[in-house]
């Protein structure tokens, strides 16, 4: 009987002893493999491609220089059409079947926000650096880390500073109607409440909604002079070419979600007074340059014909998370890799400002700096 107890628990121990290993899903001894869920179709695709992109060049850089600790690095993408009922589905696939160590990506404000029941049960370890949904960070939740800066703040921060480059003015603001416009909103508010400017239109649209003559002319017929456009991409867009067609050129605020250079080659000319923060370097910089080296020597001519913003915070976020686990060695885990995490401090990954959290603080909020839309080279300037 001694003789069989003894057996049986040599053998425990040596399955507890394994263990640790065996339920790090997506690591073998030759390949870790990651995953992302984004909108790779559709409108929103011009975001999500580009984003993946800048995955695909960090994991190429570190594969190129011989993997994470000798284990070459594998990504799988899955394309939610930035539908949140997709994306649940996709995390679902890639944490329960296709078992990735980790998630590069969360989509954006609406799908993170579905997302988050399965990536809290889980524990895996996901980057966010495409929506700042405050969800993801506030309360502090141990696997999930924002690259990016809160929209309400940034928000403020855009509109304070219009307000001191255009004192004096009648504002407006119009936003949808989902958590993306009420952050909109409430950084609009603080901005309006701390520069003390007169509100003379504020006006809620429907998601999706492609003609805001009528929005437009409301705003001009209340006297606004300066407009807060809440949309995210072709929102934006058609709210700036309205008010040029009705003769009501103003300054705008857009997010730095709009900071791509296909809407500012949309906008055309009604974009010479579209205004934005961004903590992103300007592809025109010596950084945007060097990165543009990069994305030369790692992706093809069509692929970098898609490149924008979202390359750059694809790329850095994507360096958080290698760095961080590169901090674990050959004993990669989640929870090493959420601990790590929590330490990174002042990351320069080269095209944005530098990249910090702490075990308090699951937001990167990067230095902004502010830009104006520049149609003619089809791109935006710094203001700074």
């Amino acid at each position: 009987m001694n003789r069989r107890l003894t057996s049986l628990a040599a053998g425990v121990l040596a399955a507890c002893t394994a263990l640790p290993t065996m339920a790090q899903q997506g690591v073998t001894d030759s390949e870790i493999l990651l995953g992302d869920i984004l909108p790779l179709t559709g409108p929103p695709a011009l975001l999500g491609v580009a984003h993946n992109l800048g995955v695909k060049l960090a994991l190429a850089e570190v594969n190129a220089a011989g993997g994470l600790h000798g284990r070459k690095l594998r990504l799988l993408s899955e394309d939610d059409g930035y539908v949140p009922s997709r994306t649940i589905q996709g995390v679902r696939k890639l944490v329960n079947s296709d078992k990735v160590f980790a998630l590069t990506s969360i989509s954006g404000t609406a799908q993170a926000q579905a997302a988050m029941p399965v990536l809290k049960q889980s524990g895996i370890p996901a980057m966010a650096p495409i929506t700042t949904y405050e969800g993801l960070y506030r309360p502090t939740i141990k696997n999930v880390f924002a690259v990016g800066y809160d929209m309400a703040d940034a928000v403020a921060e855009l509109v304070g500073r219009m307000a001191d480059l255009y004192p004096n003015k009648k504002w407006a603001v119009v936003s949808q109607d989902d958590d993306y416009g009420d952050n909109v909103r409430q950084g609009f508010e603080r901005a309006a409440k701390e520069k003390k400017f007169q509100v003379v239109s504020s006006q809620i649209f429907k998601k999706g909604q492609s003609d805001f003559s009528s929005e437009m002319l409301k705003l001009k017929q209340a006297g606004a002079e300066a407009l807060m456009a809440g949309g995210v991409l072709g929102e934006n867009i058609v709210m700036t070419k309205e008010l040029e067609r009705i003769g009501h050129k103003i300054p705008v605020g857009v997010t730095y979600v709009s900071r791509v250079p296909a809407s500012a080659k949309m906008m055309g000319t009604a974009g010479e007074n579209v205004y934005t923060v961004d903590y992103v370097y300007l592809e025109s910089s010596p950084q945007g340059k060097a990165f543009g080296e990069k994305l030369a020597k790692y992706l093809s001519p069509e692929e970098i014909a898609k490149v924008n913003r979202y390359t750059f915070t694809g790329y850095a976020s994507t360096r958080a998370l290698l760095d961080a686990m590169g901090r674990c060695g050959k004993a990669l885990s989640w929870d090493c890799t959420n601990a790590e995490l929590a330490k990174v401090d002042k990351l320069d990954t080269g095209v944005m400002t530098p990249i910090s959290f702490s075990a308090t603080n699951h937001l990167a909020a990067p230095k902004l700096f502010l830009l104006k839309a520049d149609p003619a080279a089809v791109t935006y300037k710094s203001m700074d």
